[in-house]
């Protein structure tokens, strides 16, 4: 067996390939379905007469706020409309509280730290890292996170400032949160403290491509359970139309929004209000963006069962792979602490694969197990070619075979 795993990985060496899987982006058949709002004719004022080419409306068109209503199911009050990525929203968050939050601005605490379920999302451990901000890793499971150990957790400290969170599609292992486990997660949240924030960048909102789960308006979760003014959620269309060229949505209420505000009024003279009318435009309510993401799942979804079909060529012994329904990733879970290696020997055949240990905070995966794929962003005959020359190597690190 050995031999035949030798072969395979020298015939895959001699192809020199050159095919990067490392981000979850769109490929331009993805983004062609977009590109109507490049020349698309809009109007230079709102529906309420700002002038679309000056200065002005910090949080938002009016129409392009509308469509944010509809989109995360929350009152028009509690949205802002802002720029490209949900992320960017994400990230002024943190620094509203970093710099403003009450009764005591993050920064003047001795150790804040913000728990993050973990595989988590690179780009939220570098912003944190960014503050100085302390992330706290806590496992996943199926429906969201391990609540005993988010409980547990929580009562090491009287520092825990709040926790971030993918709801849906979680980047990149896929879980989906069900309503029960948001519930207990406010439950446990604000018992803690009334001034635990809830972030979450609910980035794959709309991104399914297979069967998926139902789940609850998150804001109407956040309304049951009374915690809207502990709690942020962002989304963006970043994958919807086009990357750094979308808009981006939040909904908030009460001291949350307040600090969104403070931040934006000084950061922000306006946001790209002729972008937010040409999506508005574009898109015109919810029912349309939803039939627009199918069409994104028609071309996203081959490419997952292509990455399927090859990871279950691999024997179980050698680890464990997620399934997502939607998103834009899949993680592989070897059983032995190899995925460096793995990582490593690819690299060597010419597959760049998201560093192993970026899903956790600090690069550090304690384990050595956790290896994230991107599949969506090449062709489907590149993917073929990334799958097997990634399945070699697992084999070829899981057996110790010397190549």
């Amino acid at each position: 067996m050995h031999q035949e795993i030798i072969e395979r990985f020298n015939s895959l060496k001699e192809k020199q390939l050159s095919i990067d899987i490392t981000r979850g982006k769109p490929d331009k058949d993805q983004l062609d379905l977009s590109n109507g709002l490049i020349d698309i004719k809009i109007p230079t004022s709102s529906e309420d007469g700002v002038d679309l080419r000056n200065y002005g409306e910090p949080f938002g068109i009016i129409e392009a706020r509308k469509l944010g209503s509809e989109l995360l199911n929350a009152p028009i009050e509690n949205i802002l409309a802002g720029e490209q990525s949900s992320l960017l929203l994400t990230y002024q968050t943190v620094l509203s509280n970093f710099l403003f939050a009450e009764p005591t601005p993050w920064k003047n605490l001795e150790n804040p730290k913000i728990i993050c379920p973990v595989p988590g999302f690179d780009r939220h451990f570098m912003m944190l890292e960014d503050f100085g901000i302390e992330a706290v890793p806590i496992p996943l499971l199926d429906d969201g996170i391990d609540l005993n150990v988010f409980e547990e957790v929580l009562k090491t400290g009287d520092d825990f400032v709040g926790i971030l969170c993918v709801p849906k599609h979680s980047n990149p292992s896929g879980e989906i949160y069900s309503d029960e486990n948001l519930k207990k997660m406010f439950e446990l949240g604000s018992n803690y403290s009334d001034k635990f924030l809830f972030l979450f960048d609910h980035a794959y909102l709309i991104h399914d491509f297979l069967p998926t789960p139902e789940q609850k308006p998150l804001w109407k979760v956040v309304e049951e359970s009374k915690v809207q003014d502990q709690t942020v959620v962002t989304t963006s269309f970043s994958k919807v139309t086009f990357g750094g060229g979308g808009i981006s949505f939040m909904a908030t209420s009460g001291h949350s929004l307040d600090l969104i505000k403070k931040v934006r009024t000084t950061m922000i003279i306006c946001p790209d209000k002729l972008n937010q009318k040409r999506h508005v435009e574009f898109f015109k309510n919810v029912d349309n963006i939803k039939h627009h993401m199918k069409k994104h799942a028609e071309l996203v979804r081959p490419k997952f069962e292509i990455a399927y079909e090859y990871l279950e060529k691999l024997p179980k012994e050698c680890g464990s792979f997620s399934r997502p329904t939607g998103g834009y990733f899949i993680t592989y879970s070897t059983s032995k602490p190899v995925a460096s290696k793995v990582v490593e020997l690819c690299k060597d055949l010419g597959v760049l694969i998201t560093p192993a240990g970026s899903t956790f905070p600090k690069n550090y995966d304690p384990n050595d197990s956790v290896i994230r794929l991107a599949p969506t962003f090449v062709s489907k005959d590149e993917l073929v070619d990334a799958m097997n020359a990634f399945i070699t190597c697992v084999e070829v690190a899981h057996f110790g075979i010397n190549i």
